[in-house]
């Protein structure tokens, strides 16, 4: 049966899963890429984006499970880029270049209607001003049986969250500090949710934990 699955979902120490300030020039907001530190240098992450090298080990066979079998990505406006309001025009398409490194269908959430844009690989952007359940049939539609992946930002996940919607939950904890940003367990209790961790590993760069939606 097809799973709705959260990977590799950097957060902090003090909990925010992006830093302060979030814009062009900070995409995570301050210091919140070093949330994924352990990601970037991977093998599977160097050739999602076109590279060769990277390392291997527990870090990269994390990235690459995040990866297998995801048919369609689902992910809020914020993870898609910094523009706000109403689309001023075309420009923007993603922070990732022509060669974005879904691969698949991937529906933004958003309030604002723009038509689909068309990438390099395999993906599509779609936009889903109907919220999350809208976006779920959607994906759900196009993914061919495979699983579902929910990006970010912090706001996207919690919703599905809320919802029960996530069947298996990925986050990475790096050792470090933001004190402030984006507050990913505020006014979310994963263990009244169902929610029961289900695998830990800790390597040099991150703890990973996987918690599991108990049926």
């Amino acid at each position: 049966m097809p799973q709705i699955r959260v990977h590799a979902f950097g957060i902090s120490i003090d909990g925010f899963g992006a830093g302060p300030g979030q814009s062009l020039e900070s995409p995570l907001g301050i210091g919140g890429l070093a949330l994924f530190g352990w990601m970037f240098a991977t093998r599977t992450f160097e050739r999602r984006i076109g590279k060769e090298g990277g390392t291997t080990g527990v870090d990269d066979d994390f990235v690459a499970r995040s990866f297998h079998n995801v048919g369609a990505w689902i992910m809020g406006r914020n993870m898609f880029g910094p523009v706000r309001g109403p689309w001023p025009d075309e420009s923007w398409k993603g922070w990732w270049g022509e060669d974005p490194p879904f691969h698949t269908p991937v529906f933004v959430l958003t309030h604002h209607e723009r038509a689909s844009i068309p990438m390099a690989g395999e993906t599509t952007f779609h936009f889903v001003t109907g919220g999350i359940h809208e976006a779920l049939e959607r994906a759900s539609a196009v993914a061919n049986g495979k699983d579902i992946r929910i990006g970010g930002g912090v706001s996207t996940i919690q919703q599905f969250l809320r919802a029960r919607l996530i069947d298996d939950l990925h986050l990475a904890i790096a050792p470090v500090l933001l004190g402030s940003g984006a507050p990913f367990f505020a006014g979310i209790d994963l263990l009244q949710l169902g929610y029961r961790p289900t695998e830990h590993v800790s390597t040099p760069k991150a703890t990973h934990i996987i918690l599991t939606k108990q049926s």
